[in-house]
């Protein structure tokens, strides 16, 4: 097979997905010019694929891993028509000879299929507008499948995907790729009127939900929310109605390779994603959620759903034997359908005999003899058998009981009546039949007493009829009597019904309720660690509060240390201003200084009275004492000594002693000093200057009292 030759006769296939179609070129080498603007990625893709298609034989042989992982990663959407004909073997269908002469043919499904053209992609372009292109190429190949598959004829869904197949080919191809794929897809068993695929397909799907994420089987089953309900157009239309188209397409391309196998890992992946979400929400919620919410998280794109899928475990053989199961069961429903029919059908007969007796006693044969006792001894053998059945099931309801006894009761008949709610819609189909037995027995008997009564007085005419109205008797008994037992086998089986679900219940009451005790246990740990870091933040507070107030102490201390140094200093210099009056008035008593000398001691004084306001200046702005008043001349204000014999602090001062005001204002005693002084003797002399001298005299002032002193110059 030639690669230039495949892509000149497929250059129709090659549509883009908005339905404008695009020749491929005669070959590899000449289209290498239209996809110049290709990244490389993209160029390697192309050769890869184009090689792949060239040598389709060898690859499917040999290298069919590798092409699982190429289809997986996605196939190029120029390359899709090709590759999808030869996964399914398309490429050389006989019966695509036959497409032209269908389509002149007259289809029982054409008002069907012209009613479902308009909602099928209703918003592409391709098929949007009404009799359009693709509208009327999609009705072709819809037509011409009904007419050759008679017993599908036309269903539902498949037009999505024959809708998607005239997205990337002809009508032609795509005609023959669908016969495929309903052919060898498992489509075609989903799409028959039955639709026993599709319940096969729900019973393993469910089955893999109860295997891998029994939480959300578990919460599914308690609001009644079916897979089918969800699940059904997943694997009809192979997720086209539900997906955005890109993500489909991905999807469909895995499908084409490896069949239904990754719808269900696509669906238990979604459900594994959204596990979370459904739980917290009720069935329509649930509805809703999947049908608006989930479509939206896959606008990204394919590849993370794609990623979770093949994470999803997926056993091919437990697959088969959940099929033979299935089977089975279907099976035997279908054996009590046609148990049910066969009683209907004798009990017509039955009354159809009776009536027959009613109109007239018709004269008996021994053959008809011996077949009336044969018939007694089959009804015989029957109604021992379901005697047997019956003490079967007698049994095993007695040990279900047994069981159930030993179950925990629960108070809670709420949640109780919600998880029977699904249970109780199975078994209203099951009443509903033990109903009408039940009816049919009492007809029955009606009909039996009125033949006996009507027939009383003939009974007694010989000895063959006597026998022979004996064994009808007898016959007429055991089959009401069999009656009664299958109406009694349906109620015991219906009640070990009742008694299983009732287990199923008490079951999950249990595993709720250890879900909730170490939910519970998980929040008295929390609270025990929380209590803990609370407990060690209120140490650490308290531990810092006490370092606090040490520190506050401590600097208390220290700030009384400091007043106390400031008292001990400015009493040391009291003491100082005193000893240097009391050195000056005995200067001027004892007339030890001269006129120089006096100049000159009087110079020092004022140097070292200077010096003693400037260390006073200093200690009172250490002290803080804001508005000092001025004084014209020197005042040095020394605290004296109390009553009790201690220094006051300066806020003592503030609060209790005396004003300067009124310590200036008190009586002084003056003793001045001229301002040159000379020798004792001519003191006389100069005491009439003294008025004139007095801006330029030493003046020592001392309060009478002894609580002040203050030197003036």
């Amino acid at each position: 097979m030639n690669l230039s030759w495949l892509l000149e006769t497929d250059s129709k296939s090659l549509r883009s997905m908005n339905g404008s179609r695009r020749n491929s070129g005669s070959s590899l080498v000449s289209s290498s010019s239209a996809s110049s603007n290709l990244s490389h990625l993209e160029e390697d893709s192309w050769i890869l694929w184009g090689r792949i298609v060239n040598e389709w034989e060898e690859v499917r042989k040999k290298k069919e891993k590798q092409l699982k992982d190429l289809v997986r990663r996605g196939i190029p959407h120029h390359f899709r028509a090709i590759v999808w004909q030869l996964l399914c073997n398309a490429q050389n269908m006989p019966i695509k000879d036959q497409y032209s002469e269908l389509l002149k043919m007259t289809s029982p499904c054409e008002k069907l299929i012209r009613r479902d053209i308009a909602r099928t992609y209703p918003e592409h372009e391709f098929f949007k507008e009404k009799d359009s292109l693709g509208q009327e190429v999609l009705f072709n190949v819809m037509k011409a499948y009904s007419l050759v598959d008679r017993e599908v004829g036309y269903c539902q869904g498949s037009a999505f995907i024959v809708g998607l197949l005239l997205m990337q080919m002809p009508e032609e191809e795509a005609f023959c790729v669908f016969v495929k794929l309903m052919q060898d897809y498992r489509l075609r068993e989903l799409f028959k009127p039955s639709m026993a695929e599709l319940g096969l397909c729900m019973y393993q799907f469910e089955y893999m939900i109860q295997e891998q994420l029994p939480d959300l089987h578990i919460h599914f089953q308690a609001q009644s929310f079916h897979t089918s309900m969800y699940a059904s157009s997943w694997f009809l239309t192979i997720f086209l109605t539900s997906f955005p188209l890109p993500v489909a397409t991905r999807i469909f391309d895995i499908f084409m390779c490896e069949g239904l196998e990754i719808v269900f890992r696509v669906g238990l992946a979604i459900l594994q994603m959204n596990q979370t979400e459904l739980i917290q929400l009720d069935m329509e919620g649930m509805l809703q959620h999947f049908q608006r919410v989930i479509p939206h998280q896959l606008d990204s794109g394919p590849d993370k759903v794609i990623q979770a899928a093949y994470q999803v475990k997926y056993n091919g053989k437990k697959m088969k034997k959940l099929e033979k199961e299935y089977t089975t069961i279907k099976t035997k429903e279908m054996e009590e359908q046609v148990e049910i029919k066969r009683l209907r059908t004798e009990n017509r007969l039955l009354k159809q005999r009776i009536d027959t007796l009613e109109k007239g006693a018709p004269r008996y044969s021994e053959e008809s003899v011996l077949q009336l006792e044969r018939e007694l001894v089959q009804a015989r053998l029957k109604e021992a058998e379901s005697q047997c059945a019956l003490k079967e099931m007698q049994d095993k309801i007695l040990d279900i009981e047994k069981r159930n006894t030993s179950l925990p009761d629960d108070t809670n008949v709420a949640r109780l009546q919600d998880e029977l709610i699904c249970v109780k819609l199975r078994e209203v189909e099951a009443l509903t039949g033990l109903k009408e037995l039940r009816q049919q027995v009492r007809d029955l008997e009606d009909h039996w007493q009125r033949h006996m009564a009507r027939t009383a007085g003939r009974w007694k005419d010989g000895p063959k009829k006597n026998t022979l109205c004996e064994l009808q008797d007898e016959l007429m008994s055991v089959r009401l009597r069999e009656a009664e037992a299958q109406a009694e086998l349906r109620e015991t089986r219906q009640r070990m019904l009742e008694q299983e679900t009732q287990n199923q219940i008490h079951s999950n009451q249990l595993r709720r309720a250890e879900q909730e005790s170490r939910c519970l246990q998980e929040c008295v740990q929390t609270l025990t660690l929380q209590n803990k870091d609370l407990h060690g933040q209120l140490q650490e507070i308290k531990r810092r509060q006490a370092e606090l107030e040490c520190k506050s102490k401590e600097e208390v201390m220290a700030v009384r240390l400091r007043e106390a140094d400031n008292i001990a200093a400015m009493a040391e210099l009291q003491q100082q201003i005193s000893e240097l009056e009391i050195q000056k008035e005995e200067g001027k008593v004892q007339g030890q200084l001269n006129h120089t000398d006096s100049s000159q001691y009087i110079h020092d004084l004022k140097d070292q009275i200077a010096e003693l306001k400037d260390e006073i200046r200093c200690l009172k702005g250490q002290r803080g004492r804001p508005g000092q008043p001025t004084f014209d001349g020197i005042h040095i204000v020394n605290h004296y000594v109390g009553d009790h014999g201690t220094y006051q602090s300066s806020d003592e001062d503030a609060v209790k002693g005396p004003s300067l005001q009124e310590t200036q204002q008190r009586s002084r005693v003056r003793i001045r000093l001229p301002a040159n002084l000379g020798d004792t003797d001519s003191e006389e002399e100069e005491e009439e200057d003294d008025d004139e001298e007095d801006e330029e005299s030493l003046r020592l002032t001392v309060p009478p009292s002894g609580s002040h002193k203050s030197t003036t110059v």
